[in-house]
């Protein structure tokens, strides 16, 4: 009988997601509900199966695991694509990689992160929830969003979304990304402005671009000090997109007043890392697509995938580039 791992359930609700009543009998199926370090810990926990069930991108694939995983037969990803995953290495070893949720992933969830991360960053509402608690009071003056202005690097399906609420909140909106036009920001109720301009004139900055080699530490230390001392950073897409070490000098001097982060270079965010002493900062273990909605969706598609895999008619199988990049 074929073993299934579901990789990376931290909150343990694959299960209770989906109906996978369905594969009884058909195949063995366990959940890992911590990260696994990649490659040597994941060579040894993983060697025993022949179906992986990915999270998003939780579990790196790079070849130096793939080629360890003797078993492995097929694997199972959710979101819009797995850019830590060797789709080459994986054809390479036999192994059928499908995307189970094309096209099914709500474009809310992560907006609605980002306005919380927002909104706390402005109104300083973890500061002041620990403070009184320990028996204070008022300390911090917040910042009014209405009449301010909301840069969002990126205008995608996410930025889109964001821009909405921005109006909502009575900002005045900003857009910048390499091929964004006057004319497809207007049309989402945006102004089309260059780099600088948006990082200068900005109140709030908010990051919503996919991570690639022009997009990595796309916020670096030019960037930020182009921002207003008074500004907010907020990044929901990936941690690789700012600079992390200019930031944490950014944030230490003041010289911009906060960042609300969901996603980081490292994770899970290292216990030590100096991120997590600093109070103008507020921080969300990725937490941005992590919703019951969006999980009954991924799982839901993952037992389809699997059932169609197990029938012998796998689906949405992805294919590796002619120059594929992936490690």
């Amino acid at each position: 009988m074929k073993k299934v791992a579901i990789l990376d359930d931290y909150l343990r609700l694959a299960l209770a997601s989906a109906d996978w009543s369905v594969l009884h009998g058909r195949c063995e199926i366990d959940v890992i509900d911590r990260p696994l370090q990649v490659p040597e810990e994941a060579a040894r926990v993983l060697a025993p199966y022949h179906a992986l069930c990915h999270l998003r991108e939780r579990t790196a694939m790079p070849r130096s695991l793939i080629e360890r995983l003797p078993r492995l037969e097929f694997m199972t990803i959710t979101g819009q694509r797995h850019r830590t995953l060797d789709l080459q290495a994986a054809a390479e070893h036999g192994v059928l990689v499908s995307h189970v949720t094309r096209g099914q992933e709500t474009s809310h969830a992560t907006p609605e992160l980002a306005w919380g991360l927002i909104l706390a960053c402005a109104r300083h509402i973890p500061l002041e929830d620990r403070r009184l608690r320990s028996g204070q009071w008022q300390s911090t003056a917040g910042m009014l969003l209405e009449g301010k202005t909301l840069g969002l690097v990126g205008l995608g399906r996410v930025g889109r979304v964001m821009a909405g609420i921005g109006r909502a909140f009575g900002m005045q909106v900003l857009a910048w990304s390499p091929n964004l036009t006057p004319e497809a920001a207007a049309l989402h109720g945006a102004t089309r402005v260059d780099k600088q301009a948006l990082f200068e004139r900005s109140d709030v900055v908010s990051l919503h671009v996919v991570l690639g080699e022009r997009s990595r530490h796309l916020v670096d230390a030019q960037a930020l000090s182009w921002m207003k001392p008074e500004a907010l950073l907020v990044n929901t897409a990936r941690g690789p997109v700012i600079d992390e070490a200019a930031l944490v000098e950014a944030l230490r001097g003041r010289r911009i007043a906060g960042a609300g982060l969901d996603v980081f270079e490292v994770e899970p965010l290292p216990a030590d890392h100096p991120l997590r002493g600093l109070d103008n900062v507020v921080l969300t273990p990725h937490l941005g697509y992590v919703t019951r909605d969006n999980f009954r969706l991924f799982y839901g598609a993952t037992v389809e995938g699997l059932r169609a895999w197990l029938d012998g008619r796998p689906q949405n199988l992805l294919e590796a580039e002619p120059a594929s990049s992936a490690s």
